[in-house]
Parts: structure tokens; C-alpha cells; sequence
């Protein structure tokens, strides 16, 4: 079985292949101050319930976009799983031009989301991946990472309005019943919410105008389906489109010999 890790700001994801299917996966909250004992017992923990025991793994492959965490990762592959993850780093094989003026700047999720995206569709796309940040990536009909748009994340904009505004309460992030607030949380909320719609509406726009390829539209990223049921330029959400990219570079990498 092959275990792949997504690192990110706000979560870590945590999916198991078997072969070509996604047996399950697991969403953590990033936390930096855990040691690599504690995030093995969690793993342990996760896929215990699979019936799954840690030496069952014969490969992993990690994303990481929080450096200090990197390598606590790779001691708990190397310590409890016994294996050398690969790594989606500056050098892996990925199949796709970056176009980036200084390609070692672009995200690894970036790179595994566009990596994936085209490898199914075959075709221009943006895909638009709301975390922490939400980004918006290019490729064009060739697959080749051309660039994109970064933008402050959902839930980082709402937690600057209720902690740089004394009066405004913290809110939970769900699609108010109008438009025109009439109470300070729908407002907050419809503010959010349709705001972002229509920040991705207008870029996306945008983006097309720029590059006239007409490109498919992906949406992923653990808030996408709030603003894809609102959005007029999202064409699909893949839920899974980073765990997906892990798994195709893996087979990409896992010939490649080992590099110290």
C-alpha cells in the first residue's frame, strides 16, 4: 500500500492507495509543535481502523508547503514505517514544464494539483484551490505550469474581520439565507461567502480573457463546494485532486534512484 501526506498551513491530509483506489482518508489540523512520536501515533491510530498496520505501507510521498514539518515526516516513515518517502521537491520528475520566472517559488500542492488535473483532462485548465491561501493555477493545453493568482483564504479573511474589528463576533462559515443581512452574523457571512464567489467569478474571467484557451475549471481544497454551488466559472470539484497527484507522481518517481 502506498501512503501519501499533503502538508499544508491549515491541515494535513493523510490518503491510502491500494493499488489504484483510495481506500480512505484523513484530515488533521496542522500543528507544528508535535514531535514525530505523536504524529506516528496519530497515523497509527488512523489507519488502525482500516486494519491497516503502519509496515503494511511499502511507499510513501509527501507534499509539504510548512518546512518545519518536513522532516519530523520523513523520520516517521523512515522510524516507524521503515521506508524513505520521496518528496515532491525542486528535481522530482513531474512530467510538466514550469513556466514560473524562478520555478522553485511555486508551491508543491500547486504542482501535484496541476500535475493531476492534467493527466484527466488533457486540456487547458485553472484550477482553483481554496486552503489557506486561495490560488488560482494555469495550465495551458500543452500541460505546462504557466502561473497564477494568489489571494487571502476564506478563513483567513474572516478571522482579520473578527479580530481586527472590537465589535464583529466570530462566525461560522456557511452560506447565509440572503444577500442583505439583517443581523450582524448573516451579513459577515454573506459578505464572505458571495464576496469569494464573486473574487473567483472576476478572476477567473480575468485569467480566460488573458490566455483565450477556454479552460477547464477545477475546483478543490476543503472549502470548494460553499462556492461551487454559488459559482458561475467553477466547471467540477475534485475533493481528492491532490491525493490523486501524489499517486500519479509517485508512479512518475518510484524507479528514480535515491538521492542523499
Amino acid at each position: 500500500m502506498l501512503l501519501v501526506i499533503d502538508i499544508g498551513n491549515t491541515n494535513i491530509v493523510f490518503g491510502v492507495y491500494k493499488d489504484e483506489t483510495l481506500v480512505n482518508h484523513w484530515r488533521l489540523s496542522t500543528a507544528i509543535q508535535k514531535t514525530v512520536d505523536e504524529y506516528a501515533i496519530l497515523l497509527n491510530s488512523l489507519v488502525y481502523f482500516e486494519k491497516i498496520r503502519l509496515q503494511d505501507f511499502h511507499s510513501a510521498i509527501i507534499s509539504c508547503v510548512v518546512p518545519p514539518l518536513l522532516f519530523p515526516f520523513q523520520r516517521v516513515c523512515s522510524k516507524y514505517i521503515g521506508i524513505e518517502p520521496i518528496v515532491v521537491e525542486p528535481g522530482i520528475k513531474t512530467g510538466m514544464p514550469i513556466l514560473y520566472e524562478n520555478p522553485q517559488e511555486v508551491g508543491a500542492d500547486r504542482i501535484v494539483n496541476a500535475v493531476a488535473g492534467y493527466e484527466r483532462h488533457k486540456k487547458a485548465l485553472i484550477i482553483v484551490d481554496f486552503g489557506t491561501a486561495t490560488t488560482f493555477d494555469y495550465v495551458t493545453p500543452k500541460g505546462e505550469y504557466q502561473g497564477g493568482v494568489i489571494s487571502p483564504g476564506m478563513m483567513i479573511s474572516l478571522e482579520a474581520l473578527f479580530e481586527r474589528a472590537s465589535k464583529l463576533p466570530r462566525v461560522e462559515l456557511v452560506k447565509p439565507k440572503d444577500i442583505i443581512g439583517r443581523n450582524t452574523v448573516t451579513a459577515m457571512q454573506a459578505g464572505i461567502i458571495y464576496g469569494y464567489v464573486s473574487l473567483v467569478d472576476g478572476i477567473v474571467k480575468r485569467m480566460k480573457d488573458r490566455v483565450k484557451t477556454d479552460p477547464y475549471v477545477i475546483g478543490t481544497g476543503g472549502l470548494a463546494n460553499l462556492i461551487y454551488k454559488e459559482s458561475e466559472s467553477i466547471d467540477e470539484v475534485d475533493e481528492f485532486l491532490t491525493l490523486k497527484g501524489l499517486k500519479i507522481l509517485y508512479e512518475k518517481n518510484k524507479d528514480q534512484p535515491k538521492t542523499k
